[in-house]
């Protein structure tokens, strides 16, 4: 809501100050033109999403996602203690963990709600805070990306002649981001009454 105020407050004033300097015509041209290049870009990203999304279904479908599950399960258990052990709450949080090393964002959201339900209702039944959910949202945030798709495919559709010459500093900042994250979650945890 707030965003559409401020997107309907900057729209204004860019015609008020077309209007004042006599340059409408400008700014007509340019809102069309950006118009026009947002919707080049999405479907040039929408494409790669759309793959990567139908990936993920068939791992889904395949149980390819159920073996993906029983290697994250040691990392899981590490990170998400005995709420790591829910076979529901493993699914989802490796079915979101994948998609996230993909750098498919969108593609991990329904894992994560699924996820981040069942860590909620788990925490909920022993009548604590649920702090899986919290590292859930950090780990998220964060999301260490062994394939940056979605970046890639916005670097191509501008143009980049080599979009994944990216690769070693994504993995170095969201490597350092991810620790952080958990580092912070955790002494939060600890710190929290």
């Amino acid at each position: 809501m707030l965003m559409s105020r401020v997107l309907l407050i900057l729209l204004a004033l860019a015609l008020v100050f077309g209007l004042l300097t006599g340059r409408i015509s400008q700014v007509s041209q340019a809102t069309l033109s950006g118009a026009q290049q947002a919707v080049e870009l999405l479907l040039s990203i929408a494409g790669a999403l759309c793959f990567w999304s139908g990936l993920m279904e068939v791992m889904n479908r395949s149980g390819l996602s159920k073996r993906i599950a029983a290697l994250l399960r040691p990392l899981i258990l590490l990170l998400f203690g005995r709420d790591g052990r829910d076979s529901e709450a493993a699914s989802a949080l490796s079915q979101n963990m994948a998609a996230n090393l993909l750098g498919l964002g969108s593609a991990a959201t329904p894992a994560g709600l699924r996820a981040a339900a069942r860590l909620h209702t788990l925490a909920q039944g022993r009548g604590e805070p649920p702090h899986g959910v919290f590292l859930l949202i950090v780990l998220n945030t964060a999301s260490l990306q062994l394939f940056p798709t979605t970046v890639a495919a916005v670097r191509a559709a501008c143009g980049a002649s080599s979009p994944y010459d990216i690769l070693p500093a994504v993995w170095l900042s969201s490597a350092i981001s991810v620790a952080t994250g958990i580092f912070a979650a955790k002494l939060f945890r600890r710190l929290s009454p």
